[in-house]
């Protein structure tokens, strides 16, 4: 579907793509709000405040049920650098990491300004939703990474100590620019990871991660992808923690029943490569995606973080209609990300009927400004 760049879409290939971008926006943001009220919580004291069996439905955090963190806002930009990269490329600028970056310094801007400024009038659509403009604990490195002009570059990344998860968690979208070859893919997602977690492992994670999305939005079962993304890494300098970390995830599948205690041997001390590891086992045993999901998130770790990674992962399997109703009626933000997500699948497979040398909606250039 999709396989090269310029393809015709059928109408099947189309409503198949937007249910996948749909699964992968919506599943990231239900799995960070499923994990968010554990976060800083031992196993034991998950236990003792939701029952042995531990959390098993969505819960309060930051004052309300289905609350997201700034993994999901960040997503959310990461989708939206990704569809203003394509709009100008009318323009002959053609560089997605420095469209990215101009994303998520409007996801910056959420961060410290009161809400909306209707001054600036080349942000978009996306970063007029007030609704965006609370600060929900986000990670130093991002702030710091996105803290001014400067772009972290792979030859000058920005923190080069940080192996923190949270590049690879809002890197789900890069996966469905499902006409790009994978090894595209890795690259644009490394780079723009770069921008705030300059650890090999931090990045290269994220580029895995992404090129596991990619195989599961093109169709393909988890376990192929997750070996895909393995043979894309093999010719990575500084790659085999996250090889090591994806090898042990299969493993640990063939290890009988899942448990917690397997997830948080996986999870380690909370670094990329391993929030990505439990991610993929968690997604691979999952007896379904309520099931895999819970799974990520009740462990004494970064519950949020993979929570967001396995939901993105199962989005992408499965498609938006797998995910729980129940959870989505909940969700903080739902009707915003299912306009970004259709905007994105759109522009995905009609972009040269919305913009283009010949003719242009205006409408669609308002929302997604070429400047």
């Amino acid at each position: 579907m999709g396989a090269t760049a310029g393809a015709v879409w059928g109408r099947a290939e189309q409503q198949d793509f937007r249910s996948r971008v749909r699964g992968t926006l919506l599943g990231t943001a239900v799995g960070d709000a499923l994990g968010t009220p554990l976060d800083g919580l031992t196993l034991a004291e998950i236990r003792q405040e939701y029952g042995a069996e531990g959390l098993n439905d969505l819960a309060v955090g930051r004052d309300r049920r289905g609350a997201v963190t700034h993994l999901t806002q960040l997503t959310l930009f990461t989708l939206d650098g990704l569809v203003r990269a394509q709009v100008r490329r009318d323009t002959g600028a053609w560089h997605p990491p420095t469209d990215l970056h101009r994303a998520y310094r409007r996801w910056a801007a959420t961060q410290s300004d009161w809400g909306p400024d209707e001054r600036r009038k080349d942000d978009g659509w996306l970063a007029r939703e007030e609704w965006l403009y609370a600060r929900r604990d986000p990670a130093r490195a991002c702030l710091t990474g996105f803290g001014d002009e400067t772009m972290g570059t792979l030859d000058a990344p920005k923190n080069p100590g940080e192996p923190g998860p949270e590049a690879a968690a809002r890197s789900a979208p890069f996966g469905l620019l499902v006409g790009w070859e994978p090894q595209l893919v890795l690259q644009l997602a490394v780079e723009c990871a770069a921008q705030t977690h300059g650890h090999p492992t931090a990045y290269l994670a994220a580029g895995a991660y992404a090129v596991i999305v990619h195989a599961l939005a093109r169709g393909e079962s988890l376990d192929s992808a997750v070996q895909r993304a393995l043979a894309i890494l093999a010719a990575r300098p500084g790659q085999e923690p996250v090889s090591d970390a994806l090898q042990h995830a299969l493993g640990a599948v063939r290890q009988g029943m899942p448990s917690p205690a397997r997830v948080e041997d996986l999870a380690g001390e909370g670094t990329a490569e391993r929030l990505l590891a439990v991610a993929v086992y968690c997604a691979l045993v999952g007896e379904d995606i309520r099931h895999g999901l819970c799974l990520a998130v009740n462990h004494g770790g970064r519950s949020a973080v993979a929570g967001a990674l396995t939901g993105g992962l199962l989005g992408a399997l499965h498609g938006e209609t797998a995910l729980p109703p129940a959870w989505l009626a909940e969700l903080e933000g739902r009707p915003t990300m299912l306009v970004l997500a259709d905007d994105f699948a759109m522009e995905m497979t009609q972009g040269p009927a919305l913009h283009g040398p010949g003719a242009s909606s205006p409408g669609w250039l308002a929302r997604y400004p070429r400047a």
